[in-house]
């Protein structure tokens, strides 16, 4: 009987180390881990994406990580998380920030006319097609409400960029082409329509308030070297960086697009052309809004100035920026074209980039943000 009970006794010690092994080994999974397998669960149900990169920068919990799933070209070649892509749009947020520096600066005023910032040429462009730049403001632009219509969007330039791929662009031709391919929309404040000629408007005020091309404006003004910036820079207008992994290939497959088989001049002059990996995205967005790219703290306060047209509009857009609602929590941030979104939630002093691929599967940057949320809040 007393040999039976010690073999009892034995067993149940062994049961209760090996419970408490598993407990302690399920509790010493770390946040990356979790990440990264939430990554690889919704990159695994939706392989058609291409590959997927993220990064999570997040003073709340003392994080920066880098995550990637799947390959970089539909030739399945590897895919690093540290590699580079086309951000697109995410550009516009760049150009908002240099704007509000120059603001800060006391070299405009938001409120201020364009009709003696743009170029002259422009300027000319713009009054022989209706549009009187006297009432078009700074603001307007910012915000999208100047009435301006767009190119970019239109089944037109779609078309063209599709049948001549490796046409090279100017600045110029696209603002001629948002005077041909579209008519005004209403008087500036009137309606509120998304145009990447107002950032090109906005490209064309940088360079002749710092009388340097834009880009390098940008650079300087929004503080890359302090930040870290070091794989961000204007595809083919600025040098590839150096140490910088090639950009992964994006695509557009419904529409026969590649990223590497179009000219980057296509989406370059300030609505897009920025090139960035998913972490210095991250860190641009986690450094603008902790107060570490503006010199006033009051500054970043006019980034959240609000869209507001006479008629009607769906969402909201402030500066360069427009905001999410995620499982309770509201992000601040932008999209691209491609595929990339990154977003600043306030709430958790986090920010989440993702970049996916295949712009057909551009709805996974929803999915991520979600279930990366759930994660760290």
């Amino acid at each position: 009987m007393q040999k039976t009970l010690s073999i009892l006794i034995t067993l149940l010690l062994f049961w209760s180390c090996k419970t408490e092994t598993k407990e302690h080994k399920i509790s010493e999974v770390s946040i990356e881990q979790k990440l990264q397998s939430v990554l690889d669960s919704i990159y695994f149900k939706n392989t058609n994406a291409i590959g997927i990169l993220t990064h999570v920068e997040s003073k709340a919990h003392n994080l920066s990580w880098n995550g990637a799933a799947g390959y970089s070209d539909k030739n399945k070649s590897s895919l690093v998380s540290e590699q580079p892509v086309l951000i697109a749009s995410n550009t516009k947020t760049f150009i908002s920030v240099a704007i509000l520096r120059l603001v800060e600066m006391s070299q405009l005023k938001l409120n201020q006319s364009i009709d003696s910032l743009i170029f002259k040429d422009t300027n000319v462009l713009l009054k022989s097609n209706n549009y009187n730049t006297s009432d078009i403001s700074i603001l307007h632009l910012l915000n999208h409400t100047s009435g301006i219509s767009d190119y970019a969007t239109t089944d037109d330039y779609i078309t063209m960029v599709k049948d001549n791929p490796s046409h090279r662009y100017s600045r110029d031709e696209q603002i001629r082409l948002a005077m041909t391919l579209g008519s005004p929309l209403g008087n500036p404040g009137d309606v509120f329509s998304y145009a990447d000629v107002n950032y090109l408007l906005l490209s064309e005020v940088i360079e002749g308030l710092t009388d340097k091309p834009f880009y390098t404006s940008v650079r300087e003004l929004l503080k890359y070297s302090e930040l870290g910036l070091t794989n961000t820079w204007f595809s083919t207008l600025e040098d590839y960086p150096k140490h910088c992994l090639p950009l992964a290939h994006q695509y557009w497959t419904s529409e026969g697009l590649d990223s590497y088989k179009v000219d980057h001049s296509f989406d370059l002059y300030g609505g897009g052309g920025i090139a960035s990996t998913s972490k210095d995205l991250a860190l641009f967005s986690q450094n603008l809004f902790n107060q570490n790219i503006f010199d006033q703290p009051n500054t970043i306060d006019l980034i959240y100035t609000k869209a507001a047209p006479k008629e009607p509009m769906e969402g909201d857009y402030y500066l360069g920026l427009s905001s999410i609602n995620v499982g309770g929590f509201k992000g601040y941030g932008h999209g691209g074209f491609w595929g990339t979104a990154v977003n600043y939630f306030p709430e958790l002093d986090t920010s989440i980039s993702v970049f996916v691929l295949e712009r057909d599967k551009r709805i996974l940057r929803s999915d991520i943000n979600k279930a990366f949320i759930k994660i760290l809040k």
